[in-house]
């Protein structure tokens, strides 16, 4: 490398710009766009959010009513086409089981001319600040409504243990923040689950299935009631969930026809699942008073 009037660069000369960790505000930046993606895109489908038809679970994360009405619904045949392996492992990632583990959220929604054309918004109905990556937001279980956290903040100094919109009383355990990136909050919304699950409730405050089993009397009590009051108690267990799930039930009350189609179908399958269960227990205890 000599003789030919050149020179060896040098380390300095080929790094123009040093390696740097991102500042505060680039920070911000990313965290609003990633915030922003959560609150317009279903994890589940990608496809965009339809205020709607939006449901939320115990963590405040935000889906289409439609995509976990998909995943919850087993194939009928194996010739239907089953669910992307990448949609089923988001989905186990959740942890939802049943439409119990979920609270279909009401948006305040009104109209407003942006860039020219008329956009719906979601809004607060009490602060009318516009609901999104920007507004830090909170929803009540059980009645779903959503409110900015700033407008539930002051009504809960005032006392009110009612919800601004319906009226519905709520605890303060069931104030949910929507998508909240605070660890402490997290870990606070776990503990009510937790909480929750000791006194056979679900997210949405419904019983959970199988919650009576934990109440049961004690064994002496099984025994002499044996397997034909098992029968008798999974009869009337049978009747109130096909009264539950009947006309008055949950699929009459949607307008879509082919949601309530598939909601009809999902609880069919959990009702199936549970009659199986309860028959396997009452053999079980059967057996085991012989």
């Amino acid at each position: 490398m000599g003789n030919d009037g050149g020179s060896i660069p040098k380390r300095r000369e080929l790094v123009r710009e040093a390696a740097r960790l991102p500042n505060a505000s680039e920070l911000k930046a990313t965290a609003l766009e990633s915030l922003t993606h959560a609150w317009t895109t279903c994890p589940l489908s990608d496809a965009p959010l339809d205020l709607p038809n939006t449901v939320s679970d115990w963590r405040g994360r935000l889906y289409n009513y439609e995509s976990v009405l998909q995943c919850l619904m087993p194939s009928s045949s194996p010739e239907e086409a089953a669910l992307p392996e990448a949609q089923e492992a988001e989905f186990a990632r959740t942890g939802i089981k049943s439409l119990k583990d979920v609270v279909k959220l009401k948006f305040t929604v009104r109209e407003d001319e942006k860039d020219g054309a008329r956009a719906d918004f979601a809004t607060c109905p009490v602060s009318l600040k516009e609901l999104g990556a920007a507004t830090k937001s909170v929803y009540l279980v059980p009645c779903g409504h959503v409110f900015a956290e700033v407008a539930m903040r002051e009504i809960a100094e005032t006392g009110e243990k009612q919800c601004p919109e319906c009226s519905t009383g709520f605890e303060e355990r069931d104030v949910i923040p929507i998508l909240s990136t605070d660890e402490a909050e997290i870990e606070k919304l776990a503990k009510r689950v937790d909480d929750l699950k000791t006194l056979g409730l679900t997210h949405s405050l419904k019983k959970e299935k199988g919650a009576g089993k934990k109440k049961r009397k004690a064994e002496g009590d099984a025994k002499e009631n044996g397997a034909n009051g098992e029968a008798r108690r999974e009869k009337d267990g049978s009747r109130a969930e096909k009264s539950k799930d009947g006309k008055n039930g949950i699929s009459s009350r949607i307008n879509n026809p082919m949601t309530a189609s598939l909601t009809a179908r999902v609880l069919a399958e959990q009702e199936e699942r549970t009659k199986r269960r309860k028959v396997i227990d009452a053999y079980k205890k059967s057996e085991a008073v012989r």
